[in-house]
């Protein structure tokens, strides 16, 4: 057991005086509601005291800005403390433990975790209480199977676009009118209801066998959580916190079926409201009288603050004059027995005890890990199924941190196989996302970039086997997109490319409007077809005008280019009447300039190419050696951390040892009786010498029983095989001779096997017994009281 104070193995005159009080109330209680349920009010600590429940509640402020705020508490101690379920589960424990050896121990039940969160939640100044009623199973038993994971839910409600409503234009062109057929538009109207119907009978008839069988124990459960009234910290209105899921529920909420009593601090309220429509139509209103009975009487005792708890105490203590039996006017509840709790960074940074915590959700599986633990520097990882068994994956979602790599999530779609990494910012190649099926060069991709952090102002790469798409943002030359189509390369068998750059066939390049320049000058599209030696060019739409300038240039070849002139290499399809058509001097500047463009157009895409070599290896090699980031804060975080893994390791190995010897301790179920008392008086130890060598006689003597038995069955089943021979031996033939003295060889051996058994068990069982007997005297707990 861990170190401790005095308060917690004895009670203080005031808690005397305190239990008395309530022991009046509860037996008055009892008087006056028969049929109601009893109160927890006084039940045992960990010591075997008897603690009322509001000195159980330690308010207590921890210095961790993490845990300042009700979310943060409540999923803090959902994810710290392991659940213990209550037995039986109709009615309260008898045990409440102290805050402390809870988060000591890393577990405990409902009203332990409720006990911890309202003692933090008192302390960040929050009106908190505890509440004793009734719950649903799902809520009492922790279960989150047939709930929609909220990581699910909030991707859902993420990629559904708003729709903006749709502005009509009265002056727009009505549409020519289509004849319909009334007859085949009603055919298609029943159809598509027909088919509707089907589907929600469908979908009826899976709810009905997803939902679980009915709950013989439905508003028997007995659940505790925390209530939290609005008028403090901003909380506008009230609210309930189960502390095992650390979810906020609304106060009507039908998951919650009754509420017994409430308490804090300061005082214990027993609910005096009708709950058979479940907590719906309870009012929170603690000092009207008919709603609320109050255990420590007066308006006083409510408006206590919590700061002058401890104040009021040594101001009561330290009264010598004021008589011991006279009951003072006011009665001010004693200071918390418990002592400060305290919580270190090592346990806010692992989070759950051993450093991961798993929660099965429907049709889902949410895993999480505490930083620094894994060599991956994976945070959660997110796993769908198909069905609710769970046994085939859809989709595994993981995230990460800490990474050098930059790596943030990585994503792996079991239908189709395709793996989609996201990257935070200042990764290698400002790479943003990756979605791929494999690393091999030869299949699709699909890149994105994070533009401010490349000199091109690339943001997306799309890349198949024969093609590969670019789309560029805020670059000076205006280009937003380029389109580049790959040329077959024909190989002989065996034989491999010369480099990995491949050949192009056709590149289409598009600009946005440069207002600089006129728009008969203002390049619009580009398109080089690289294999027919034609550069196509296509103008952007002046603000005026209905067409657009286009021309198609061909480049001229060595030997041509002294027998034709330039008019003869461009070609354009539909001239603008109201321009002066180009002179022969600007055409052929133009066909210089596209020509130079080309040329560096080819090696932007060659570079391209390279990069996404270059990109797949360096992330070939980041995965095969994968660092985390870390800081000389973070390195000792992480010494701690390992250091905590640790010693909850050792803490549940010898916690599975001990179980394990308690389970093989012939004494336990014997001590059991007198109530798991490790110390015995001289008649207990006595009586439990009896017992144990009375059980062990008993059950030599049944296994001698069975052993007979087994031997009489046998020897009578001998003799009737033998009748038989007798009686049909005439018509017997030489097969069934044969079987029949199968048989009995067969039994003669198995009727000397049991005897064989029986007289070693009898040679045996004196000695079991004398050993035994020894064994007794020889144990520290009996053998001081045997002589």
């Amino acid at each position: 057991m861990y170190e401790c104070p005095a308060s917690y193995k004895e009670n203080s005159a005031q808690e005397r005086k305190l239990l008395a009080m309530v022991g009046r109330f509860r037996r008055e209680f009892a008087d006056l509601f028969p049929d109601r349920r009893p109160l927890l009010l006084c039940p045992f600590n960990e010591f075997g005291i008897r603690k009322f429940v509001c000195t159980t509640l330690r308010p207590t402020m921890v210095p961790y800005p993490d845990l300042y705020d009700w979310d943060t508490c409540a999923s803090f101690v959902a994810d710290h403390l392991s659940l213990e379920l209550l037995e039986p589960p109709i009615d309260p424990p008898r045990y409440l433990l102290s805050p402390t050896l809870v988060l000591h121990h890393h577990r405990g039940t409902c009203f332990d975790f409720s006990t911890l969160l309202c003692s933090l939640l008192l302390g960040d100044g929050y009106d908190a209480y505890c509440v004793s009623g009734y719950a649903v199973k799902e809520i009492c038993q922790r279960d989150q199977s047939l709930q929609e994971c909220p990581l699910l839910v909030t991707e859902v409600k993420d990629t559904i676009p708003e729709q903006e409503p749709e502005q009509v234009n009265k002056y727009t062109v009505k549409p020519l009118w289509e004849p319909k057929s009334c007859f085949e538009q009603k055919q298609q109207e029943e159809a598509k209801a027909l088919q509707l119907k089907k589907q929600h009978e469908a979908q009826l008839l899976q709810e009905e066998s997803e939902q679980p069988p009915p709950d013989p124990l439905l508003g028997c459960r007995v659940h505790c959580w925390v209530l939290v009234l609005s008028g403090r910290r901003d909380v506008t209105e009230n609210f309930f916190i189960d502390p095992l899921r650390g979810q906020r529920y609304s106060t009507t909420n039908e998951k919650f079926l009754g509420i017994d009593s409430i308490w804090n601090s300061v005082n214990y309220w027993v609910n005096m409201q009708d709950c058979s429509q479940g907590c719906a139509n309870i009012v929170y209103d603690l000092e009207n009288t008919m709603m609320w009975e109050s255990v420590i009487s007066g308006s006083a005792a409510q408006t206590l603050s919590v700061s002058s708890f401890k104040e009021s105490e040594m101001a009561f203590l330290n009264d010598d004059e004021e008589e011991q039996d006279e009951e003072p006017k006011l009665f001010v509840m004693p200071w918390s027995w418990v002592s400060e709790i305290t919580i270190s960074k090592e346990e806010v940074h692992a989070r759950w005890p051993d450093g991961m915590g798993v929660t099965h959700y429907r049709k889902a599986k949410l895993e999480r890990y505490s930083p620094y633990l894994l060599p991956d520097g994976l945070m959660t990882r997110l796993t769908t199924y198909k069905d609710l068994k769970c046994t085939k994956a859809s989709m595994v979602k993981e995230g990460y941190q800490n990474r050098n790599d930059r790596l943030e999530e990585r994503e792996l779609n079991m239908d189709d196989n395709v793996t989609t990494e996201r990257f935070g910012r200042f990764a290698r190649f400002s790479l943003k996302s990756h979605r791929y099926v494999t690393y091999n060069t030869d299949t699709e991709r699909e890149m994105e970039f994070y533009s401010c952090g490349r000199y091109d102002k690339l943001v997306r790469r799309v890349e198949s086997p024969g093609e590969m798409t670019e789309t560029f943002q805020g670059r000076r030359d205006f280009l937003y997109y380029r389109h580049v189509i790959f040329a077959q390369q024909v190989l002989e068998p065996g034989e491999m490319p010369e480099s990995d750059v491949r050949p192009l066939q056709k590149v289409v390049e598009r600009f946005q409007r440069n207002r600089a320049k006129p728009a008969s000058e203002d390049v619009a599209e580009r398109v080089f077809l690289l294999t027919e030696g034609r550069i196509q060019v296509t103008c952007h739409f002046p603000d005026d005008r209905l067409f657009r300038a286009k021309r198609i240039f061909t480049k001229p070849r060595d030997e041509t280019r002294q027998k034709y002139s330039i008019t003869d290499l461009v070609f354009i399809p539909m001239p603008d009447p109201f321009e002066k058509p180009p002179g022969t001097l600007r055409l052929y500047r133009m066909l210089k300039e596209l020509m130079e463009e080309e040329t560096t157009m080819i090696e932007s895409v060659n570079e391209s190419q390279k990069e996404i070599r270059a990109i797949l290896a360096s992330r070939e090699q980041e995965e095969s050696n994968i660092e985390l980031r870390s800081s000389v804060y973070q390195a000792v975080c992480i010494e701690k951390a390992r250091r905590f893994k640790k010693d909850m390791e050792r803490i549940a190995e010898e916690e599975r040892l001990w179980r394990q010897e308690r389970e093989n301790d012939i004494l336990a179920p014997f001590l059991m009786k007198l109530g798991n008392t490790e110390i015995l008086c001289q008649t207990a130890a006595v009586q439990v010498h009896r017992d144990c060598l009375a059980s062990l006689k008993q059950k030599l003597t049944a296994q001698a029983n069975h052993i007979q038995k087994r031997c009489e069955k046998l020897e009578q089943e001998l003799q009737q095989k033998q009748e038989w021979h007798q009686q049909n031996l005439a018509n017997m033939t030489k097969e069934d001779e044969d079987k029949y003295l199968a048989d009995c060889h067969d039994t003669m051996f198995m009727v000397h096997v049991a005897k064989l058994r029986l007289s070693r068990h009898e040679a045996t069982a004196p000695l079991k017994y004398q050993a035994l007997d020894e064994k007794l005297r020889r144990d520290p707990r009996l053998a001081p009281h045997l002589h």
